[in-house]
Protein backbone atom coordinates (compact mmCIF):
# COMPACT_ATOMS: atom_id res chain seq x y z
CA UNK A 1 0.00 0.00 0.00
CA UNK A 2 1.35 3.42 -1.01
CA UNK A 3 2.00 5.83 1.84
CA UNK A 4 -0.15 8.95 1.48
CA UNK A 5 1.94 12.13 1.39
CA UNK A 6 0.86 15.35 3.07
CA UNK A 7 1.23 18.93 1.81
CA UNK A 8 4.49 19.37 3.71
CA UNK A 9 5.99 16.42 1.83
CA UNK A 10 4.86 17.71 -1.56
CA UNK A 11 5.15 21.51 -1.41
CA UNK A 12 7.33 21.98 1.72
CA UNK A 13 4.57 23.60 3.80
CA UNK A 14 1.34 22.53 5.49
CA UNK A 15 -0.89 25.35 4.23
CA UNK A 16 -1.08 26.15 0.53
CA UNK A 17 -1.59 29.86 1.22
CA UNK A 18 1.17 30.27 3.83
CA UNK A 19 2.59 33.57 2.58
CA UNK A 20 5.63 33.53 4.84
CA UNK A 21 6.64 30.13 3.47
CA UNK A 22 6.00 31.26 -0.13
CA UNK A 23 8.05 34.44 0.20
CA UNK A 24 10.90 32.64 1.95
CA UNK A 25 11.69 30.91 -1.37
CA UNK A 26 14.00 33.38 -3.07
CA UNK A 27 16.63 33.45 -5.78
CA UNK A 28 20.04 33.69 -4.12
CA UNK A 29 22.08 33.42 -7.33
CA UNK A 30 21.30 36.59 -9.27
CA UNK A 31 24.65 36.57 -11.04
CA UNK A 32 24.55 32.89 -11.97
CA UNK A 33 25.31 32.30 -15.66
CA UNK A 34 24.54 28.57 -15.76
CA UNK A 35 22.71 26.02 -13.65
CA UNK A 36 23.28 22.25 -13.56
CA UNK A 37 20.56 19.71 -12.75
CA UNK A 38 21.52 16.05 -12.43
CA UNK A 39 19.22 13.70 -14.30
CA UNK A 40 19.48 9.92 -14.45
CA UNK A 41 17.22 8.32 -17.04
CA UNK A 42 17.24 5.73 -19.79
CA UNK A 43 17.74 6.87 -23.38
CA UNK A 44 15.41 4.72 -25.48
CA UNK A 45 16.20 3.53 -28.98
CA UNK A 46 13.39 1.91 -30.94
CA UNK A 47 13.99 -0.27 -33.97
CA UNK A 48 10.36 -0.02 -35.00
CA UNK A 49 10.34 2.80 -37.54
CA UNK A 50 6.79 2.22 -38.77
CA UNK A 51 5.50 5.79 -38.99
CA UNK A 52 1.85 6.37 -38.17
CA UNK A 53 1.18 3.58 -35.66
CA UNK A 54 -0.28 6.33 -33.47
CA UNK A 55 -2.31 8.24 -36.07
CA UNK A 56 -3.15 11.26 -33.91
CA UNK A 57 0.51 11.81 -33.04
CA UNK A 58 1.44 11.36 -36.69
CA UNK A 59 -1.17 13.95 -37.71
CA UNK A 60 0.23 16.37 -35.13
CA UNK A 61 3.75 15.79 -36.45
CA UNK A 62 2.67 16.60 -40.01
CA UNK A 63 0.97 19.79 -38.80
CA UNK A 64 4.06 20.77 -36.84
CA UNK A 65 6.24 20.47 -39.95
CA UNK A 66 3.89 22.77 -41.87
CA UNK A 67 3.63 25.29 -39.03
CA UNK A 68 7.28 26.31 -38.64
CA UNK A 69 7.95 30.06 -38.64
CA UNK A 70 11.13 32.12 -38.49
CA UNK A 71 11.58 34.33 -35.43
CA UNK A 72 13.95 36.67 -37.29
CA UNK A 73 12.00 37.24 -40.52
CA UNK A 74 8.30 36.57 -39.84
CA UNK A 75 7.77 39.31 -37.23
CA UNK A 76 7.84 43.10 -37.78
CA UNK A 77 10.89 43.84 -35.64
CA UNK A 78 11.05 47.34 -37.11
CA UNK A 79 8.03 48.25 -34.93
CA UNK A 80 8.96 50.99 -32.46
CA UNK A 81 8.22 50.21 -28.79
CA UNK A 82 8.22 53.05 -26.25
CA UNK A 83 8.07 50.98 -23.07
CA UNK A 84 6.83 53.73 -20.75
CA UNK A 85 4.16 54.82 -23.23
CA UNK A 86 3.19 51.17 -23.60
CA UNK A 87 2.78 50.82 -19.83
CA UNK A 88 0.52 53.89 -19.76
CA UNK A 89 -1.53 52.66 -22.73
CA UNK A 90 -1.91 49.17 -21.23
CA UNK A 91 -3.04 50.66 -17.91
CA UNK A 92 -5.56 52.91 -19.64
CA UNK A 93 -6.94 49.98 -21.63
CA UNK A 94 -7.28 47.78 -18.54
CA UNK A 95 -8.76 50.02 -15.86
CA UNK A 96 -5.79 52.11 -14.70
CA UNK A 97 -2.88 51.65 -12.29
CA UNK A 98 -3.31 49.75 -8.98
CA UNK A 99 -6.78 48.64 -10.04
CA UNK A 100 -8.67 47.32 -6.99
CA UNK A 101 -5.61 47.55 -4.72
CA UNK A 102 -6.20 49.06 -1.27
CA UNK A 103 -3.01 51.06 -0.68
CA UNK A 104 -4.00 53.18 2.34
CA UNK A 105 -1.48 52.83 5.16
CA UNK A 106 1.14 51.18 2.93
CA UNK A 107 4.25 52.54 1.14
CA UNK A 108 2.20 52.44 -2.08
CA UNK A 109 -0.01 55.22 -0.73
CA UNK A 110 2.74 57.71 -1.65
CA UNK A 111 3.16 56.41 -5.19
CA UNK A 112 2.25 58.66 -8.09
CA UNK A 113 2.21 57.98 -11.83
CA UNK A 114 6.02 58.03 -11.95
CA UNK A 115 6.32 55.08 -9.52
CA UNK A 116 3.47 53.14 -11.09
CA UNK A 117 4.94 53.57 -14.56
CA UNK A 118 8.32 52.36 -13.30
CA UNK A 119 6.59 49.40 -11.66
CA UNK A 120 4.83 48.65 -14.95
CA UNK A 121 8.16 48.68 -16.78
CA UNK A 122 9.75 46.34 -14.23
CA UNK A 123 6.70 44.08 -14.28
CA UNK A 124 6.91 43.79 -18.07
CA UNK A 125 10.61 42.95 -17.88
CA UNK A 126 9.97 40.37 -15.15
CA UNK A 127 7.03 38.70 -16.90
CA UNK A 128 8.72 38.36 -20.28
CA UNK A 129 11.90 37.15 -18.55
CA UNK A 130 9.99 34.36 -16.81
CA UNK A 131 8.37 33.40 -20.12
CA UNK A 132 11.86 33.20 -21.65
CA UNK A 133 13.25 31.07 -18.81
CA UNK A 134 10.23 28.78 -18.95
CA UNK A 135 10.72 28.32 -22.68
CA UNK A 136 14.33 27.25 -22.09
CA UNK A 137 12.98 24.75 -19.57
CA UNK A 138 10.64 23.46 -22.28
CA UNK A 139 13.55 23.27 -24.73
CA UNK A 140 15.57 21.09 -22.35
CA UNK A 141 12.60 18.93 -21.36
CA UNK A 142 11.52 18.27 -24.94
CA UNK A 143 15.04 17.28 -25.91
CA UNK A 144 14.85 14.81 -23.02
CA UNK A 145 11.51 13.50 -24.32
CA UNK A 146 13.09 12.81 -27.72
CA UNK A 147 15.65 10.64 -25.93
CA UNK A 148 13.41 8.90 -23.43
CA UNK A 149 9.99 8.30 -25.01
CA UNK A 150 9.76 4.78 -26.47
CA UNK A 151 7.57 5.44 -29.57
CA UNK A 152 8.87 6.63 -32.94
CA UNK A 153 5.82 8.83 -33.63
CA UNK A 154 6.39 10.65 -30.34
CA UNK A 155 10.11 11.06 -31.08
CA UNK A 156 9.26 12.52 -34.48
CA UNK A 157 6.82 15.05 -33.05
CA UNK A 158 8.99 15.97 -30.04
CA UNK A 159 11.86 16.79 -32.41
CA UNK A 160 9.68 19.48 -34.01
CA UNK A 161 8.89 20.87 -30.57
CA UNK A 162 12.60 21.19 -29.79
CA UNK A 163 12.79 23.55 -32.77
CA UNK A 164 9.66 25.38 -31.59
CA UNK A 165 11.09 25.93 -28.11
CA UNK A 166 14.42 27.16 -29.43
CA UNK A 167 12.49 29.69 -31.50
CA UNK A 168 10.46 30.78 -28.46
CA UNK A 169 13.59 31.35 -26.36
CA UNK A 170 15.06 33.30 -29.27
CA UNK A 171 12.01 35.49 -29.81
CA UNK A 172 11.44 36.39 -26.14
CA UNK A 173 15.15 37.14 -25.70
CA UNK A 174 15.15 39.38 -28.77
CA UNK A 175 12.05 41.26 -27.60
CA UNK A 176 13.55 41.79 -24.14
CA UNK A 177 16.92 42.91 -25.51
CA UNK A 178 15.70 45.14 -28.32
CA UNK A 179 12.30 46.45 -27.18
CA UNK A 180 12.26 46.35 -23.37
CA UNK A 181 14.84 47.37 -20.80
CA UNK A 182 16.32 44.43 -18.96
CA UNK A 183 16.21 40.78 -17.95
CA UNK A 184 15.32 39.30 -14.58
CA UNK A 185 16.86 36.04 -13.31
CA UNK A 186 14.62 33.02 -13.14
CA UNK A 187 12.06 33.10 -10.33
CA UNK A 188 12.97 30.69 -7.52
CA UNK A 189 9.59 28.90 -7.58
CA UNK A 190 9.83 28.34 -11.33
CA UNK A 191 13.40 27.07 -11.03
CA UNK A 192 12.43 24.56 -8.32
CA UNK A 193 9.69 23.22 -10.55
CA UNK A 194 11.92 22.94 -13.63
CA UNK A 195 14.59 21.20 -11.54
CA UNK A 196 12.03 18.63 -10.34
CA UNK A 197 10.74 17.98 -13.86
CA UNK A 198 14.21 17.54 -15.34
CA UNK A 199 15.60 15.45 -12.47
CA UNK A 200 12.79 12.86 -12.55
CA UNK A 201 13.90 9.75 -14.43
CA UNK A 202 10.44 8.77 -15.74
CA UNK A 203 9.65 10.03 -19.23
CA UNK A 204 5.96 10.48 -18.54
CA UNK A 205 6.73 12.79 -15.61
CA UNK A 206 8.60 15.05 -18.02
CA UNK A 207 5.50 15.07 -20.20
CA UNK A 208 3.20 15.78 -17.26
CA UNK A 209 5.32 18.51 -15.71
CA UNK A 210 6.18 20.32 -18.93
CA UNK A 211 3.59 19.50 -21.61
CA UNK A 212 0.52 19.56 -19.36
CA UNK A 213 1.36 21.82 -16.41
CA UNK A 214 3.99 24.39 -17.47
CA UNK A 215 2.88 24.65 -21.11
CA UNK A 216 -0.79 24.64 -20.10
CA UNK A 217 -0.33 27.57 -17.72
CA UNK A 218 1.88 29.37 -20.23
CA UNK A 219 -0.84 29.05 -22.88
CA UNK A 220 -3.33 30.75 -20.56
CA UNK A 221 -0.82 33.45 -19.50
CA UNK A 222 0.10 34.21 -23.12
CA UNK A 223 -3.61 34.55 -23.87
CA UNK A 224 -4.01 37.11 -21.09
CA UNK A 225 -1.03 39.13 -22.24
CA UNK A 226 -2.17 38.96 -25.88
CA UNK A 227 -5.54 40.35 -24.81
CA UNK A 228 -4.16 43.09 -22.55
CA UNK A 229 -1.16 44.46 -24.46
CA UNK A 230 -1.52 47.36 -26.87
CA UNK A 231 1.81 46.61 -28.60
CA UNK A 232 1.11 45.16 -32.08
CA UNK A 233 4.53 43.48 -32.25
CA UNK A 234 4.03 41.67 -28.95
CA UNK A 235 0.48 40.69 -29.98
CA UNK A 236 1.76 39.06 -33.16
CA UNK A 237 4.69 37.42 -31.36
CA UNK A 238 2.36 35.90 -28.77
CA UNK A 239 -0.08 34.73 -31.44
CA UNK A 240 2.64 32.72 -33.15
CA UNK A 241 3.84 31.28 -29.84
CA UNK A 242 0.29 30.39 -28.70
CA UNK A 243 -0.32 28.46 -31.90
CA UNK A 244 2.77 26.36 -31.17
CA UNK A 245 1.95 25.95 -27.48
CA UNK A 246 -1.56 24.63 -28.08
CA UNK A 247 -0.02 21.93 -30.28
CA UNK A 248 2.52 21.10 -27.54
CA UNK A 249 -0.14 20.60 -24.88
CA UNK A 250 -2.19 18.48 -27.29
CA UNK A 251 0.94 16.32 -27.76
CA UNK A 252 1.14 15.77 -24.01
CA UNK A 253 -2.52 14.81 -23.73
CA UNK A 254 -2.38 12.37 -26.65
CA UNK A 255 0.75 10.66 -25.35
CA UNK A 256 -0.25 10.40 -21.69
CA UNK A 257 -3.79 9.19 -22.36
CA UNK A 258 -2.43 5.94 -23.74
CA UNK A 259 0.25 5.53 -21.06
CA UNK A 260 -1.98 6.30 -18.07
CA UNK A 261 -4.39 3.53 -19.01
CA UNK A 262 -1.62 1.10 -18.05
CA UNK A 263 -0.76 2.59 -14.64
CA UNK A 264 -1.86 1.38 -11.22
CA UNK A 265 -3.80 3.52 -8.74
CA UNK A 266 -0.62 4.08 -6.73
CA UNK A 267 1.27 5.23 -9.83
CA UNK A 268 -1.56 7.58 -10.78
CA UNK A 269 -1.51 9.03 -7.26
CA UNK A 270 2.16 9.91 -7.76
CA UNK A 271 1.21 11.77 -10.95
CA UNK A 272 -1.57 13.59 -9.12
CA UNK A 273 0.84 14.75 -6.43
CA UNK A 274 3.29 15.94 -9.06
CA UNK A 275 0.51 17.89 -10.85
CA UNK A 276 -0.50 19.50 -7.55
CA UNK A 277 3.08 20.48 -6.72
CA UNK A 278 3.50 21.99 -10.19
CA UNK A 279 0.25 23.95 -9.87
CA UNK A 280 1.23 25.44 -6.51
CA UNK A 281 4.77 26.38 -7.57
CA UNK A 282 3.50 28.07 -10.73
CA UNK A 283 0.86 29.98 -8.79
CA UNK A 284 3.40 31.12 -6.18
CA UNK A 285 5.69 32.75 -8.72
CA UNK A 286 3.03 35.25 -9.83
CA UNK A 287 3.48 37.30 -6.65
CA UNK A 288 6.41 38.95 -8.51
CA UNK A 289 8.39 39.35 -5.30
CA UNK A 290 11.57 40.25 -7.20
CA UNK A 291 9.84 43.25 -8.78
CA UNK A 292 8.57 44.58 -5.45
CA UNK A 293 12.03 44.19 -3.95
CA UNK A 294 13.57 46.15 -6.82
CA UNK A 295 10.98 48.88 -6.21
CA UNK A 296 12.06 49.06 -2.56
CA UNK A 297 8.83 47.64 -1.16
CA UNK A 298 8.72 44.54 1.04
CA UNK A 299 6.77 41.73 -0.66
CA UNK A 300 5.51 40.79 2.79
CA UNK A 301 3.59 44.07 2.89
CA UNK A 302 2.22 43.88 -0.64
CA UNK A 303 1.43 40.16 -1.02
CA UNK A 304 -1.56 40.11 1.39
CA UNK A 305 -3.03 43.11 -0.45
CA UNK A 306 -2.63 41.45 -3.84
CA UNK A 307 -4.37 38.29 -2.71
CA UNK A 308 -7.42 40.29 -1.62
CA UNK A 309 -8.01 41.91 -5.02
CA UNK A 310 -10.95 40.08 -6.67
CA UNK A 311 -9.57 40.63 -10.18
CA UNK A 312 -6.26 39.04 -9.20
CA UNK A 313 -8.02 36.06 -7.63
CA UNK A 314 -9.92 35.59 -10.89
CA UNK A 315 -6.69 35.95 -12.89
CA UNK A 316 -4.88 33.34 -10.77
CA UNK A 317 -7.76 30.90 -11.12
CA UNK A 318 -8.04 31.46 -14.89
CA UNK A 319 -4.37 30.57 -15.30
CA UNK A 320 -5.47 26.98 -14.67
CA UNK A 321 -8.25 27.06 -17.27
CA UNK A 322 -6.10 25.00 -19.67
CA UNK A 323 -4.67 22.66 -17.03
CA UNK A 324 -7.79 21.39 -15.24
CA UNK A 325 -9.72 20.10 -18.30
CA UNK A 326 -6.59 18.39 -19.59
CA UNK A 327 -6.00 16.69 -16.22
CA UNK A 328 -9.63 15.55 -16.33
CA UNK A 329 -9.20 14.16 -19.85
CA UNK A 330 -6.17 12.21 -18.58
CA UNK A 331 -8.22 10.74 -15.73
CA UNK A 332 -6.12 12.45 -13.05
CA UNK A 333 -8.91 14.43 -11.40
CA UNK A 334 -10.83 11.43 -10.09
CA UNK A 335 -8.18 8.72 -9.81
CA UNK A 336 -7.15 7.70 -6.28
CA UNK A 337 -10.53 8.66 -4.77
CA UNK A 338 -10.55 12.10 -6.38
CA UNK A 339 -7.47 13.39 -4.56
CA UNK A 340 -6.51 15.91 -7.27
CA UNK A 341 -10.11 17.10 -7.59
CA UNK A 342 -9.99 17.98 -3.88
CA UNK A 343 -6.68 19.81 -4.27
CA UNK A 344 -7.82 21.79 -7.32
CA UNK A 345 -10.98 22.69 -5.40
CA UNK A 346 -8.80 24.08 -2.59
CA UNK A 347 -6.85 26.09 -5.17
CA UNK A 348 -10.12 27.55 -6.47
CA UNK A 349 -9.79 26.29 -10.04
CA UNK A 350 -12.00 23.18 -10.24
CA UNK A 351 -14.73 25.18 -12.04
CA UNK A 352 -12.70 24.84 -15.25
CA UNK A 353 -12.94 21.05 -15.41
CA UNK A 354 -15.56 21.10 -18.18
CA UNK A 355 -13.92 23.81 -20.25
CA UNK A 356 -12.63 22.78 -23.65
CA UNK A 357 -9.48 20.67 -23.51
CA UNK A 358 -6.46 21.73 -25.53
CA UNK A 359 -6.76 18.97 -28.13
CA UNK A 360 -10.17 20.21 -29.25
CA UNK A 361 -9.11 23.83 -28.97
CA UNK A 362 -6.05 23.19 -31.13
CA UNK A 363 -8.18 21.84 -33.98
CA UNK A 364 -10.25 25.04 -33.91
CA UNK A 365 -7.19 27.26 -33.71
CA UNK A 366 -5.62 25.67 -36.77
CA UNK A 367 -8.84 25.77 -38.75
CA UNK A 368 -9.24 29.47 -37.99
CA UNK A 369 -5.69 30.71 -38.35
CA UNK A 370 -3.87 28.35 -40.67
CA UNK A 371 -0.24 27.41 -40.26
CA UNK A 372 1.20 30.90 -39.77
CA UNK A 373 -1.37 33.01 -37.98
CA UNK A 374 -0.92 36.75 -37.72
CA UNK A 375 -2.32 38.83 -34.92
CA UNK A 376 -5.47 40.77 -35.46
Amino acid sequence: MTQMRENADIIDRDEVDDLEAILSVTNTAWDEQSHAVHSDYDTMFTWDYDKGQRPKLDKLYEKAKRSQWNAQTDLPWETEVDQEALVVANAAANGGFNQGLEVAGTPLERWGDKEWIRFGVESQNWTLSQFMHGEQGALVCTAKIVESVPWIDAKYYASTQVMDEARHVEVFSKYLDEKLSGHYPINAHLRLLLDDIIADSRWDMTYLGMQIMVEGLALAAFGFMHQMTTDPLLKQLLRYVMSDESRHVAFGVLSLQEHYQQLSSAELRERQEFAFEAAVRMRDRFLQQEVWERMGVSPRIVAPLLLQVPERQTFQALLFSKIVPNCKKLGLLDAADGWLRTKFTELGCIAFEDWEDTGSEYEQLQATDGATAAAS
